[in-house]
């Protein structure tokens, strides 16, 4: 076995906070921005010294060739004062060098110990007359910039002048200049971690206010919120996502609550009736017959708790879509086995079932699950319709086209003609142990888990369920389903 590889949380190498990665983030930016600028202030610098000797050296070249362009005969170098007076102080730190149209050296500055180089380029271009500026590094070693120019005479080629000066100045400044840059490079860097830092740290501090305050929220007071800056920027939408978290939490505990106290309710009468019987069976002899009514009294409770705790199990496994198988369920022989099923319980109520369109569909999803779906809406329909009425189940199929981007449906019908249901109790009678007025009574509206199971499944499976109806007008519950 190799070496334990280190894990990213609780081994060697932990996550950087926010504020540290804002901080790196903002030096590294910084560091970029500073050494481009500073590489881009060097070469300007160089360019603009280049220029102010370009300048000089151009100065004194044009003097020069003025000069020898005035006089007779060949090139003669002029005398230092004449030069003196024209050109200044340009002459101190300047030299120069004439040439014939052979480019031979002819005179030259005094403080020149050797000719200067004349280069192909400078060469060619003199014979287009156009002047050369070039920097090259003298036999002598010392780096200097030169022009050469080319001297006319009556249009035709009389020489050249060639005049530069030593960058050992320029080189001395732009050295000066790069030790100053990365001596304040490492300051600059500082300067900024520790602003990027505290910035980093101004900028998260609202952050860590509505952490606190949502820390401070508990299971009690779920009711509060986190305030708002009103700036409507990224903090007030992480205000407005966590109050919706909030809301939600709050909608669930309050919901949790509710369905707590439902159960209890509804798990302590049968408790109580089973207790009650077996206390009064034990305090006072009774014959073999009243203890046999005893016992079936209390199996009936049993029975009513079992089927409240498969109900409740139901529910919770519909509601998490956890066991709940993912095949293609063919849905037509499942209706028309609900719909047998319908015709016994309708027998002798007086109620007629009826199979309306059965069209062959397909879903995805569990069968056990949905056919109880589709029999708790036929319990209800024949439960709560009078004698004489009707109830009626269907299949049917929705084209992609008729529904848009949802894609082909699936549609269950369970219609009835039977009670009704007000339109203000729509909503409600899909939520767990909901009896309404007319089915209060235990023996024919059960515990009020039919309901919300049935859209538990449908939601589980990806659809929805629909009621359409009104006080005695009969109900209809449809079933949405995605199509395969």
């Amino acid at each position: 076995m190799g070496p334990e590889r280190p894990t990213v949380r609780g081994g060697w190498f932990r996550p950087l906070s926010v504020r540290t990665r804002l901080t790196l983030w903002y030096s590294a930016l910084l560091l970029a921005i500073l050494a481009g600028m500073g590489v881009l202030s060097y070469r300007v610098l160089a360019w603009s010294l280049v220029r102010d000797v370009d300048a000089s050296i151009l100065a004194v070249a044009e003097v020069m060739r003025a000069t020898g362009q005035a006089r007779t005969g060949f090139l003669i170098n002029p005398a230092p004062e004449e030069l003196r007076q024209v050109l200044g102080s340009k002459l101190l730190d300047t030299f120069f060098q004439l040439l014939d149209p052979e480019g031979q050296p002819g005179r030259r500055s005094p403080r020149l110990s050797g000719p200067l180089p004349l280069s192909p380029q400078a060469r060619r271009n003199a014979a287009r007359g156009r002047e050369t500026f070039e920097t090259l590094m003298l036999p002598q070693g010392e780096h200097v910039r030169l022009v050469t120019l080319p001297i006319r005479r009556e249009g035709q080629p009389a020489g050249l002048v060639q005049a530069g000066m030593p960058l050992a100045g320029v080189d001395a400044a732009l050295d000066r200049y790069l030790q100053i840059l990365l001596a304040l490079f490492p300051v600059g860097l500082g300067l900024a971690a520790a602003g990027g830092a505290w910035i980093a740290g101004r900028a998260l501090a609202p952050v860590r206010a509505m952490a606190q305050q949502a820390r401070e929220i508990t299971a009690a007071d779920l009711a509060r919120r986190v305030p708002r800056r009103g700036a409507e920027d990224e903090l007030d939408y992480l205000a407005d996502t966590l109050n919706v978290v909030l809301a939600r939490l709050e909608a669930a505990f309050t919901e949790l609550r509710r369905f707590t106290a439902d159960a209890a309710h509804e798990l302590r009468t049968p408790l109580t009736a089973l207790k009650s019987g077996l206390e009064v069976a034990l305090r006072h002899p009774r014959t073999a017959e009243e203890h046999a009514r005893t016992l079936q009294g209390s199996l009936e409770e049993v029975d009513r708790l079992v089927r409240l705790a498969e109900d409740l199990l139901l529910l919770s496994r519909a509601t998490s879509g956890a066991g709940l198988a993912r095949r293609r369920v063919e849905l037509e022989p499942l209706v028309l086995e609900v719909f047998d099923i319908g015709l016994r319980l309708a027998d002798g109520t007086g109620v007629s079932v009826r199979m309306g369109d059965a069209e062959p569909a397909a879903v995805m999803g569990d069968a056990i699950a949905l056919r109880r779906l589709l029999l708790i809406l036929v319990e209800n329909a024949v439960k709560y319709t009078p004698a004489g009425g009707v109830v009626e189940l269907s299949l049917s199929r929705v084209l992609a086209a008729e529904v848009g981007e949802a894609g082909p449906e699936i549609l269950l019908t369970v219609r009835d003609t039977g009670i009704g249901i007000d339109p203000a109790d729509h909503a409600r009678v899909f939520e767990p142990f909901v009896r309404l007025d007319d089915a209060r009574s235990r023996e024919t509206g059960g515990a009020g888990l039919g309901l919300a199971i049935a859209r538990s499944i449908a939601l589980a499976h990806g659809g929805a369920i629909t009621l359409d109806s009104e006080p005695k007008a009969g109900s209809v519950f449809t079933v949405r389903l995605p199509a395969v």
